[in-house]
């Protein structure tokens, strides 16, 4: 899937497993509606488990690790206090003297005290040598020792079978017959699906997932049964589970069939099996059905076993009217008759990478090493395909040669969905995109545009590989499938696409999400969730960019061969499987061979959140390095200590004296601290080359000095991304109080003389970071010192750039950001050029080209008047073009008329003349003026059900949403509503985040407003 913790809260009706997995200290049951009333006779003690039981329920046992010696007494509502307060209790006990010790305790409390013990000691006595005796009224019975669990209700108000998130082992998916008719008039659909099943262990019940979905009838049929037989179906809802109810008893080894009819409604939401309207050809409204089932809405299609380990075989089959097409997974093997469209049966899959697409298509297509690479869109855009068809290819040839594992299925289709929430999902077999993110237009596509279809492509193809053939075992390792989509995109490209010099962008991300990670609110990336909502949560920039950059870490530490192999290793290990994080580890160490324990360095990574700040202190010919968590704390009663936390960090450094056979240098910091020597004393050391390390370097003074000297002096003795790792470190430093303000902004004088295009979008990012505090908090003038100071860095750079789409990748991704800084700031006669450009476009009636690379600042610039407004709009909603739509789309969210602004969120929120997949980018844009990022805030309260509907409860759009961009000092308002909202939603870890980095502002604001006045 390409994007574009707190405790569970247990429902109040019911207890479930994880209640004894991480208990409170008091539960108290008289305040909590009891589903399950017990008679006194039904309560029973079994001493070696002290669980509460319920006679005669249940068939499960508990894992050893779960068992709970208070939950009993807790579960009947012994007011245990905690214990604090039991110490205090205990300690009255005692007299204190005058001068503070303690004195022999009273005879009366060592009375009761042996009293107390005696009866102590004589229950445990009982408990231990009666250990298979289980005690009721009646007296002491013989039991084995099930765990026997309370149980929720199933919606009929029977016992439901089941009492935990997960899905039970005892019986898995082998094969599943789903027959689906979706009504794209009615917008209804029927289905019918036959799973066979495998029985681990003698079952009555089966376990499976189904959400939203009207079962209608349900059989259970075997190799030993004349014929099928009737089977009841409980529902539990809160947790999308059904249980199917056997008649005989389910045996060991035995496969059995389970057919459901049932029916339901095409969503209107971006998830699960959902329908689509839009606008063909000829102007008219059409619908057509798609597919979003990561990571848990396959269940609403059909019912399944919708966890990722359960991986089965798919045979599928879709009814449909005449006039449109079907597509799956898999190739289409037969029709039968003029409605019904067969696939082929699927490799062993994950639940999550079903597809299935039912609409009016055209593709084009091409054969590589046997399998046929198809582009499929909407038949006015196959004018746009041709770009992502080629690249498709390059990139699956270059995948199967660097894994060493050829594309197993014999076709690939790559479909531009009208209306898509996410960048793109990698079904097997049945890629789904956003048009922007797979159209690419010769006319209106920038560099930029050209740069993200390929990434995209070159992601979901890397999950062929990495998600698909190997999945990871639980969503707890999402980074296994994201991390390594996310490093194989950016590496493919490098060695595929050379000149579209990704390299630059994978830095530029990785920069942002160390500003996430360095928040307490973060998380480790393998982190345990149970939840939907914990799930749903892991899609976030950790799993993604902190996965990858963790992999390039270890590539360039191991080196590329090593890396290949233990990937290939991986790979050929765990082909159809699934998998956890050690397993990688293991495959990684049968390569390194003893030399290095791979497992060892990367769990003090994955397993710990944040990321380790490195001070460098150099003494001659020595250099002192320790490690400590960087932290951006707002010191809240929440505040992690970082004293337990290690890393094991590959550091890499180099010096004016560096051995270019040898550079650059490595050493494993595997302790707080270490002393390095060198051959020689040097003038300058610089660590993290390239950025190539996560974590933050910070140097004594003198050594930041001759850093920042030979910036302005020989400022190509380090490279463009090591120039872009200093402006990046020296700014967070200042941000935890490290270092002055003043000193990164005499770094940045080196600016004059900088070229390229990383450390300038770096600097850029970080003085707009400052320019958005002061002017969201109405410090008008302040804000415009702010940017002269930057012009005055910037203006020969600015003057130079001409309004073309001539040169580089790279020269032309400077243009673009130059100029759109200079005309959003007024600068030069940047804004007097562009609103010529707009005037001869809009004269044209919008037919002569424009600068692909600066069209966005074009239209940015025409919108800030009505008519150009206005003009802009109407191009909008003719042009087929969605790169040029997306720019048009940006600035007209760029307008500081808030009626405007107010239409346009709300026109998308509707989803008709503007797509509704467009919301986020509309509040990401209006949220970065004065007059926006208050109204963006007031939108978002007033429409936040509607908004957690249709993007579902923890979507990265609703994520992206809650962003502390649109309310930076909005503290106690924002708390407020949130808590006002539940607390579930309060506990979200977006919430978490945005109220923590609104603190952060303000205290930025007080340690360096009065230095910034003074300097500027």
């Amino acid at each position: 899937l390409t994007p574009f913790m707190h405790r569970i809260q247990l429902p109040r009706n019911m207890i479930e497993n994880s209640m004894f997995e991480e208990e409170p200290d008091v539960v108290d049951l008289a305040k909590e509606p009891c589903l399950h009333p017990l008679e006194p006779d039904e309560v029973e003690y079994e001493p070696r488990s002290s669980r509460l039981l319920v006679r005669g329920l249940g068939e499960n046992e508990m894992d050893e690790d779960e068992e709970d010696y208070e939950s009993s007494a807790k579960l009947l509502g012994m007011s245990f206090m905690n214990r604090s307060t039991g110490l205090r209790n205990n300690a009255a006990g005692y007299r204190q003297s005058s001068d503070g010790s303690c004195s022999v305790p009273s005879l009366r409390t060592m009375v009761v005290c042996a009293i107390v013990l005696v009866i102590a000691v004589s229950v445990i006595m009982v408990i231990y040598l009666l250990p298979k005796c289980t005690f009721t009224k009646e007296g002491c019975h013989k039991k084995n020792h099930t765990m026997e669990l309370i149980y929720p209700l199933a919606t009929n108000g029977k016992r439901f079978p089941w009492a935990k998130t997960r899905l039970p082992s005892n019986v898995v998916p082998l094969h599943y017959d789903l027959v689906l008719q979706p009504n794209l008039t009615t917008t209804k659909f029927a289905g019918s699906v036959q799973i066979t099943v495998n029985v681990i262990q003698v079952t009555w019940n089966i376990i499976l997932h189904s959400s939203g979905l009207n079962i209608t009838k349900a059989t259970l049929t075997s190799a030993g049964w004349n014929q099928a037989k009737p089977v009841a179906v409980l529902e539990y809802p809160i947790r999308d589970q059904i249980a199917v109810v056997a008649p005989d008893a389910l045996l060991v080894g035995q496969n059995y069939t389970l057919i459901i009819d049932y029916s339901s409604n095409l969503s209107d939401t971006y998830y699960g099996f959902y329908k689509v309207s839009y606008k063909d050809e000829h102007a008219e409204k059409r619908w057509l059905a798609a597919t979003q089932f990561e990571p848990l809405a396959a269940r609403s299609a059909f019912p399944c076993f919708d966890e990722p380990a359960f991986k089965a075989t798919f045979l599928i089959k879709i009814q449909r009217d005449e006039q449109h097409s079907a597509l799956s997974n898999m190739p289409k093997v037969q029709l039968s008759g003029i409605v019904q469209d067969e696939f082929s049966v699927s490799l062993k899959m994950s639940t999550y990478l079903v597809a299935f697409i039912v609409a009016n298509l055209k593709n084009i297509s091409k054969e590589t090493n046997r399998t046929l690479v198809s582009i499929y869109a909407m038949p006015q855009k196959l004018g746009q395909v041709e770009h992502a068809l080629d690249t498709a290819v390059k990139l699956l040839e270059f995948y199967q040669k660097y894994f060493h594992i050829e594309y197993p299925l014999q076709k690939l289709d790559l479909v531009a969905i009208p209306d898509f929430q996410a960048g793109a999902m990698e079904n097997w077999g049945l890629i789904t995109f956003r048009e922007t993110t797979l159209l690419f237009d010769n006319k209106t596509s920038s560099a930029m545009d050209k740069k993200l279809v390929t990434a995209v492509i070159a992601h979901e193809l890397a999950h062929q590989w990495f998600g698909n053939l190997v999945t990871m075992e639980w969503w707890n390792d999402l980074w296994l499938n994201e991390g390594f989509a996310t490093f194989m995109e950016y590496f493919a490209m490098d060695r595929t696409f050379p000149e579209l010099q990704t390299d630059e962008e994978f830095l530029k991300v990785r920069f942002k999400t160390m500003m996430k990670d360095s928040l307490n609110a973060s998380h480790p990336i393998s982190s345990a969730v149970q939840s939907s909502e914990q799930i749903e949560e892991m899609f976030d920039a950790l799993s993604y960019i902190k996965g990858a950059s963790l992999l390039l870490m270890l590539k360039k530490y191991i080196k590329h061969d090593s890396f290949q192999a233990g990937i290939e290793n991986y790979l050929h290990n765990h082909s159809y499987g699934s998998t956890r994080s050690d397993d990688l580890w293991d495959s990684m160490n049968e390569i390194t061979n003893g030399t290095l324990d791979v497992k060892k360095l990367m769990k003090t990574w994955i397993l710990q959140k944040g990321f380790p700040l490195v001070t460098v202190k150099r003494q001659g010919k020595s250099l002192h390095v320790q490690q400590e968590r960087f932290l951006r704390s707002v010191e809240s009663e929440n505040w992690t200590s970082d004293a337990s936390y290690l890393w094991h960090i590959p550091l890499s450094y180099t010096t004016n004296k560096c051995n270019p056979f040898l550079c650059p240098y490595a050493y494993l910091l595997d302790q707080k601290s270490a002393t390095i020597e060198l051959q020689e004393e040097v003038a300058w050391v610089k660590f993290n080359v390239d950025m190539n390390g996560y974590y933050i370097v910070h140097y004594a003074e003198d050594d930041w000095n001759a850093l920042i000297d030979l910036l302005k002096n020989n400022l190509t003795a380090l490279s463009a991304k090591d120039r872009a790792h200093l402006i990046n470190n020296i700014f967070s430093l200042v941000g935890i109080g490290k270092v002055p303000l003043l000193k990164a902004f005499h770094l940045l004088d080196y600016l004059v003389k900088e070229n390229h295009t990383a450390p300038i979008s770096q600097a850029l990012f970080q003085v707009n970071l400052i320019y958005d505090l002061v002017e969201k908090r109405g410090m008008q003038d302040l804000a415009a010192r702010v940017v002269d100071r930057v012009e005055k860095l910037l203006r020969s750079k600015i003057d130079q750039q001409t309004w073309t789409d001539d040169g580089t990748i790279s020269e032309r991704e400077f243009r673009s950001t130059v100029l759109a800084f200079a005309c959003s700031h007024h600068l030069g006669n940047c804004r007097t050029t562009a609103t010529k450009l707009f005037e001869e476009w809009k004269a044209s009636n919008g037919t002569k080209s424009l600068p692909t690379d600066v069209m966005k600042t074009v239209f940015t610039t025409g919108a800030k008047t009505d008519d150009g407004w206005e003009f802009l709009l109407s191009m909008y909603t003719s042009s087929v073009s969605e790169a040029e739509k997306h720019k048009m789309l940006e600035a007209l969210a760029s307008t500081e008329d808030v009626r405007k602004l107010i239409w346009l969120m709300q026109t998308s929120l509707e989803g008709d003349l503007i797509r509704a997949q467009e919301l986020s980018h509309i509040i990401a844009t209006v949220i970065q003026s004065l007059p926006g990022h208050l109204l963006a805030w007031d939108f978002v309260k007033e429409n936040w059900e509607k908004l957690i509907r249709k993007w579902h409860t923890l979507n990265l759009e609703t994520a992206y949403i809650a962003q502390p961009e649109m309310h930076i000092f909005l503290t106690p308002q924002v708390k407020t509503f949130f808590e006002s909202k539940s607390e579930k939603v309060s506990q979200l870890r977006c919430v978490k985040e945005a109220i923590e980095t609104i603190q952060l502002n303000i205290k930025w604001m007080e340690r360096n407003l009065a230095t910034l006045q003074q300097w500027l």
